[in-house]
């Protein structure tokens, strides 16, 4: 075998693979973070998977510690599929530092800087009434922000042209179409 060669295949030359990813939230207080975060995203709990038919059941399913609840995490969606799912986790310790990977909610992208800057703001209200709070206004760009629990985050506007249609072109640029 020569030097550096890998025997594993590459799945990612099957042209039916496709990578997801899913982000994972560590909380004292899944259930009042998730529930933040579903009315921040829209997002909604996720089914258990089969052959499961509620998250009792599932959780159950494992050999877990008799303290360890089901309340000890939430799943969380898009109601379409799309976008990552989140998982979020209860832990013994608290946040103690800066995220070193963090969620940017984005409002609509079109119109003015004016526009955008009070959609922005709008978001950011809302989501203070939410149990997030304002950690620091980037004036005319963006809005550091916190979830119940300090996991930082940002509300910004998203792209100001159509990404759907962008990420169109630039497959058919790749697969030569």
């Amino acid at each position: 075998m020569a030097p550096n060669s890998d025997p594993t295949p590459d799945p990612t030359s099957d042209p039916t693979f496709r990578l997801t990813f899913d982000l994972t939230l560590d909380c004292t207080d899944a259930l009042r973070v998730a529930a933040f975060w579903k009315t921040a995203l829209g997002y909604v709990d996720e089914p258990p998977p089969p052959p499961f038919t509620t998250r009792e059941e599932w959780h159950a399913s494992f050999d877990l510690p008799e303290d360890d609840s089901v309340d000890d995490g939430a799943w969380l969606s898009a109601p379409d599929g799309t976008g990552p799912r989140l998982a979020i986790l209860k832990v013994p310790e608290p946040k103690t530092a800066k995220n070193r990977l963090h969620i940017d909610v984005r409002v609509p992208g079109h119109g003015s800087a004016e526009d955008r800057w009070a959609r922005i703001r709008a978001e950011s209200q809302r989501l203070v009434k939410a149990g997030g709070s304002v950690v620091e206004e980037f004036d005319g760009h963006h809005v550091l922000m916190a979830d119940p629990e300090g996991n930082e985050f940002c509300v910004a506007a998203g792209p100001t042209y159509d990404r759907a249609a962008r990420m169109a072109r630039l497959r058919d640029r790749n697969t030569g179409s």
